[in-house]
């Protein structure tokens, strides 16, 4: 099955496999077998698991002849910090629609936002996520009006083709496990556009270890929709493939108890997750995703719903701790 994937275009943006190291002291304080998968540590533009997606995606790009690539996100969007150093690295134009969401934090010159004029990406700004279609279709229009052939990549890099760089993670992931002589029963990460728990779901079945659970903590979104978005990115991959393979509903679990309020909004419990880490394994996370999915992890831990070995997919996103730093320093 793995070489279903490996025939689609890639262009070459990290090294694999990320590592694969035991949080030993964390997981003695929580009774498990503890390990932390490192898609933090990537060398394109500080790595993270969008840049996963977008080997794949940019693969595509290239392979049907688009010059330029647009995408959107929040104003600390991971995805549009990494897409715009993979359209440069690719000699792609690199354009993105950036939303003010609420809580909303006027954007420093620093973390992401910093990083996106690095890259120079060319960032424009819509006044909330309603209205970011209008202004994305307006900027596509004023493109091909230029001459240019652009590819909107969605939010999160969540389309079929950024799905194949989780489903090739959840072989990488095996393989790994079997070296190191363990086997995971969960895999836990912090969940947003969907589609890396829908690859690595995909992914997992396809390699035959349906017994190892994907636990996607949601870092705001409501449980059921991103059950129905999982299912429906899934379907249109395996078809992509040409697999046939349906996942199950009871394949996909996610939780909806650790966003806090909602996206992007930060609390005392999501600092002393990310101190308490930091504490005990010198490991950063970020307020928006990381710190909610440990959280949720070391609660679901304690109440004793996971059990024997488990893995802590770590997304990335360190950049959102510098960008959001004035909210940290509240709590810390």
């Amino acid at each position: 099955m793995l070489w279903r994937v490996l025939a689609f275009p890639r262009f070459r943006l990290i090294t694999l496999p990320t590592p694969l190291e035991r949080a030993s002291r964390l997981g003695e304080k929580l009774g498990i077998d503890l390990w932390i998968k490192r898609d933090d540590v990537m060398e394109l533009a500080l790595g993270g698991n969008k840049a996963r997606k977008l080997e794949f995606i940019i693969g595509h790009v290239l392979s049907q002849g688009y010059d330029t690539v647009v995408t959107t996100g929040a104003l600390h969007s991971n995805h549009v910090r990494l897409t715009m150093a993979a359209a440069r690295k690719a000699g792609l134009g690199a354009y993105a629609v950036l939303y003010k969401h609420l809580p909303y934090v006027e954007p420093a010159l620093q973390g992401n936002i910093l990083l996106n004029s690095v890259f120079g990406g060319n960032v424009f700004y819509a006044e909330s996520q309603s209205g970011v279609q209008e202004l994305t279709e307006r900027l596509v229009n004023d493109l091909k009006a230029r001459g240019k052939r652009p590819y909107v990549i969605p939010a999160g890099g969540a389309n079929e083709y950024g799905m194949l760089g989780y489903v090739l993670a959840a072989f990488e992931i095996l393989e790994q496990a079997y070296m190191h002589g363990i086997k995971p029963h969960y895999i836990v990460h912090a969940s947003g556009t969907t589609a890396t728990q829908a690859g690595l779901v995909l992914g997992l079945r396809l390699a035959g270890a349906e017994d190892v659970r994907v636990l996607g903590i949601s870092v705001g979104r409501s449980a059921k929709t991103m059950h129905e978005r999982i299912l429906e990115l899934t379907a249109s991959t395996a078809r992509l493939l040409g697999v046939d393979i349906k996942v199950r509903d009871d394949d996909v679990v996610v939780y909806e108890d650790y966003t806090f309020g909602g996206y992007g909004v930060i609390t005392k419990e999501v600092v002393e997750t990310i101190k308490t880490v930091g504490l005990l394994e010198g490991l950063i996370l970020d307020p928006v995703y990381t710190a909610k999915a440990m959280y949720g992890l070391i609660d679901l831990a304690e109440k004793g719903e996971i059990r024997g070995t488990v893995m802590f997919l770590h997304t990335g996103g360190i950049p959102v701790l510098f960008q959001y730093a004035g909210e940290f320093a509240r709590y810390a």
